[in-house]
C-alpha cells in the first residue's frame, strides 16, 4: 500500500488535475490525501462555499482532506509554503506527490509547484499534472482512468460555483481532456503526467503494482 499527497493551489485544482488518478490509487487499496493551499478567496463563490464544495469533492474520492490554510492570489514560494507542504508529507508519510506543472500562467500555481518540489526534496516520486492554466505540458507518463473518469467527473460537479463560472471546468471539456490523453496514451481515457522525479523500483514484485486500470502506461510501466 502506499501513500499519496496530492498538492493544489485551490480548490478544484487537484481533481482537474488527476481527480482520477485518485480515484485509481484508492481502488489499488493506497491511502490518498489532498492539500489544497489556499481557500480560493478571490475566484467565484464565497469561502464558506468553497470549503463545503471542496469537502464534498474529497469525499466522493474518499481522500483526506488537508487545509493549507494560505491566501488565494498571494502564495508564494517561500519557506512558510514549503513547511506547510513538509508538515503534510511527514504526517502521512507520502511515498507519491502529485503536484501543478510549473509552466503555468496563474502565480499561484507556479508557487505551488516550486515550494512542493522544494518540500519533497527528498522524495522520488513527485509528477506535474496539467491544469487548465498550464502553458506548457510534454508528458511521458499516464494513467489509464478508463474505470475512475466518472468519479472524477462528480468530484468536479462537487465545485458548483465554479463549473457555472469556467468552461474549462464543464465535465464535456474534462471527458474531452481524459479521451485526448487516452488516445496519446493507447487506452480509453487517462490523465497525463511529466515526472520531476520518478525512481522505478525494479525489485518490485509485479504483485506490488497497481493492478488492471490503475497502471501507468507510456513510458513507464507501473512502479
Amino acid at each position: 500500500m502506499r501513500s499519496v499527497l496530492a498538492v493544489g493551489a485551490h480548490p478544484d485544482d487537484i481533481e482537474l488535475g488527476c481527480g482520477g488518478t485518485l480515484a485509481a490509487h484508492r481502488c489499488a487499496g493506497d491511502t490518498v490525501t489532498m492539500l489544497v493551499l489556499t481557500g480560493g478567496q478571490n475566484g467565484p463563490g464565497s469561502c464558506a462555499e468553497r470549503r463545503r464544495e471542496q469537502e464534498r469533492a474529497a469525499r466522493v474520492l474518499d481522500a483526506v482532506l488537508i487545509w493549507g490554510r494560505l491566501v488565494d492570489c498571494a502564495l508564494a514560494p517561500d519557506a512558510a509554503t514549503v513547511t506547510v507542504v513538509e508538515n503534510a508529507l511527514r504526517s502521512v508519510a507520502a511515498d507519491i506527490v502529485y503536484v501543478h506543472a510549473p509552466e503555468d500562467s496563474h502565480q499561484d500555481h507556479r508557487a505551488a509547484a516550486t515550494a512542493t518540489l522544494a518540500a519533497a526534496r527528498h522524495r522520488n516520486r513527485i509528477l506535474y499534472y496539467r491544469s487548465p492554466s498550464t502553458t506548457e505540458f510534454n508528458p511521458t507518463m499516464y494513467v489509464d482512468i478508463s474505470a475512475h473518469l466518472d468519479r472524477k467527473v462528480e468530484a468536479i460537479a462537487c465545485h458548483r460555483t465554479q463549473v457555472a463560472a469556467s468552461a474549462m471546468v464543464d465535465p464535456e471539456v474534462v471527458a474531452a481532456s481524459a479521451r485526448h490523453f487516452g488516445a496519446q496514451a493507447r487506452t480509453r481515457y487517462a490523465e497525463a503526467f511529466v515526472p520531476a522525479r520518478f525512481v522505478w523500483d525494479l525489485s518490485a514484485t509485479h504483485a506490488d503494482a497497481p493492478a488492471g486500470s490503475t497502471a501507468l502506461v507510456g513510458t513507464l510501466p507501473a512502479w
